[in-house]
């Protein structure tokens, strides 16, 4: 957000060009034929971009979608998983000693196990993101007529022509990081993964899961197991549905159709446990 509290984007490559061709209004530059170009051009960038034409990796984020999808990750996971291994408990004829026991130990390694796919997998992001980079570097330097080529041919999809377009890719072309990071974004849509991000979301999704097993497992600790079932039903029933609500409210969707995947999907599988515990119970009996 900026300091009057509109929404500021981020640096992408296209806004740095503004930047370098049209120059802030509160610096003291002589304005000739030269610089009045420049300050054309980068107002025509400008415009080409509040007429939305910005790749899609650069929408606005409503509300942190990379954290919100982390949350449910690991929320839902836990919840789920532990509902399901209460239900089974139950159905089973364990008692709530057992269940608890069992519900922590699952807790305890769930989350530990869904950390870890979390960081996994945004290294493997991370490191697609690296590899690419290095091609797109190798295609600079052995090719670079073809990239440049690439280069045009983005900005005169976006309405670029003539001198305007030509002095779009000459100042994209100049500098080498600014043309890598260009085509990264522009060409291929990827966007750079931090070590710190892999981190953060590797203890989102760790505390979610832990969080998402204690729903269902805290009312065994307070109840008998008849009312504890039923108000653990009740609980993970409600958290599904709100994760699923705030989830469309944040980013989009209908929140009623959202809050019903959630719900159904998150009991439908927690259910699997209580048939499995039911088939077990029945074959011991």
């Amino acid at each position: 957000m900026s300091p009057t509290g509109t929404y500021a984007p981020p640096a992408t490559p296209t806004r740095r060009l503004i930047d370098e061709i049209a120059p802030a209004g509160n610096r003291h530059v002589t304005r000739g034929p030269w610089m009045e170009s420049r300050t054309r051009l980068g107002r025509a960038v400008q415009s080409s971009l509040d007429r939305g034409q910005m790749p899609p990796s650069h929408a606005e984020d409503h509300g942190g979608g990379t954290s919100l999808r982390d949350v449910i990750l690991g929320g839902q996971d836990g919840l789920v998983n532990m509902l399901g291994i209460a239900l089974g408990v139950v159905s089973a004829g364990g008692s709530t000693h057992i269940l608890i026991a069992t519900g922590l130990a699952a807790s305890v390694t769930e989350s530990i196990s869904m950390g870890a796919v979390a960081y996994t997998s945004f290294g493997s992001v991370r490191d697609f993101y690296l590899a690419q980079r290095r091609r797109e570097e190798e295609e600079i330097e052995s090719a670079p007529d073809v990239e440049r080529r690439e280069i045009r041919d983005i900005y005169a999809a976006k309405g670029f022509e003539g001198q305007l377009l030509e002095d779009v890719v000459s100042t994209i072309t100049a500098k080498r990081d600014t043309w890598v990071d260009t085509m990264m974004d522009e060409e291929l849509h990827l966007q750079p993964v931090e070590q710190r991000s892999l981190l953060e979301s590797a203890a989102v999704v760790t505390v979610a899961t832990i969080i998402g097993h204690l729903i269902p497992l805290a009312p065994f600790t307070v109840l008998s197991q008849t009312p504890a079932i039923v108000v653990a039903i009740a609980l993970s029933a409600i958290a599904l549905f709100g994760v699923g609500v705030y989830s469309a409210k944040t980013l989009v969707g209908d929140w009623r159709k959202s809050g019903a995947q959630m719900l159904v999907i998150g009991l439908g599988a927690a259910a699997i446990g209580f048939l499995i515990g039911t088939l077990f119970h029945t074959a011991g009996g």
